[in-house]
């Protein structure tokens, strides 16, 4: 069985923002190495919580992790992706929440593990699917999907500048043969780039990596249709706390909490915003929270960790 060797990064402060209530229902939408999961239940008397993944390894880590509270009858783990949020709870029988978190991204056992495909540092095959289940890998969007929307995705979910030059190469690399495994594109990746841009920056091919991945798993989009169901779904009182690793879920996420907690449209010159105009939102904080110095130190990938959180007002 795969070990989680995954540090969870802001967990007492995501914990923290959701003001659990003991008796409360919660879930969990990354249940990863369980991590946000342990903490919650630590905070549950009579209350249940229901935790989420599509990756088939974790839900047997934690099954046999969180064997007691299974039994206790506290956690239900849900093989599923998170955009099925309302579906899934609605077959539990539940139709109000009074909090969730999401932690974002992708697991360290995932990157860790070679053969999953997710690093630009290990050989493997390309295939980079959260959900082994699925059809659609890595191996496709590189070999199949024409230029125009190799260069899009690069564009927009990898904010590539040199994304013509990459899609370019991949193109002209995979008349020659398929491209199969993370080394190959990683080389062609980093060859498509001038030498002066390879130079600062980190690894020339991790925003192509990062690109690639969020097209494999629609992770924007899942995300989008996630929060949208999470927030519609919560109880007055509840919270949801979002830890985003890079910003263009950052940017969604603060757009979406945006759209619910702001006034609409109204009148010029209304002497008083009637209660009914009033948003059913409040943001608790309107700055990201990030990680503090130990814990920047202490794990590398806190560094580009945010946390945002919004709360039901009415």
């Amino acid at each position: 069985m795969t070990e989680f060797n995954h540090i969870t990064v802001l967990l007492h402060e995501a914990v923290d923002g959701l003001a659990i209530k003991p008796t409360g229902t919660y879930v969990d939408a990354t249940l990863g190495g369980g991590g946000h999961t342990k903490a919650i239940l630590s905070e549950l008397t009579s209350g249940h919580l229901y935790s989420f993944d599509q990756d088939q390894t974790a839900i047997d880590y934690n099954q046999e992790q969180l064997a007691t509270p299974i039994k206790d009858g506290k956690l239900t783990l849900i093989k599923s992706n998170f955009s099925h949020l309302q579906a899934e709870l609605a077959r539990q029988g539940i139709h109000e929440i009074d909090g969730m978190v999401y932690d974002l991204g992708v697991s360290s056992p995932q990157f860790d593990d070679a053969a999953r495909g997710f690093s630009y540092q290990h050989d493997a095959p390309l295939d980079m699917r959260m959900d082994q289940t699925q059809s659609l890998s890595a191996m496709e969007v590189v070999n199949e999907w024409p230029f125009n929307d190799l260069v899009r995705i690069l564009s927009r979910y990898g904010e590539e500048k040199f994304a013509k030059q990459i899609a370019r190469a991949i193109e002209k690399q995979r008349t020659i043969k398929p491209i199969v495994t993370t080394l190959e594109l990683a080389d062609i990746v980093k060859n498509a780039i001038p030498a002066p841009a390879r130079r600062h920056g980190g690894h020339p091919a991790k925003k192509s990596f990062q690109a690639i991945r969020i097209a494999v798993n629609n992770e924007l989009g899942v995300l989008e249709t996630s929060l949208e169901q999470a927030l519609d779904l919560l109880a007055v009182g509840g919270r949801i706390s979002v830890i985003t690793f890079q910003s263009l879920e950052d940017r969604l996420v603060k757009t979406m909490f945006r759209e619910r907690t702001s006034l609409p449209d109204l009148p010029a010159g209304l002497p008083i915003i009637p209660e009914t105009a009033q948003p059913n939102f409040k943001l608790i904080n309107k700055k990201p929270i990030v990680a503090g110095e130990a814990e920047f130190n202490a794990n590398h990938r806190s560094h580009s960790a945010k946390l945002r959180i919004i709360e039901r007002v009415k």
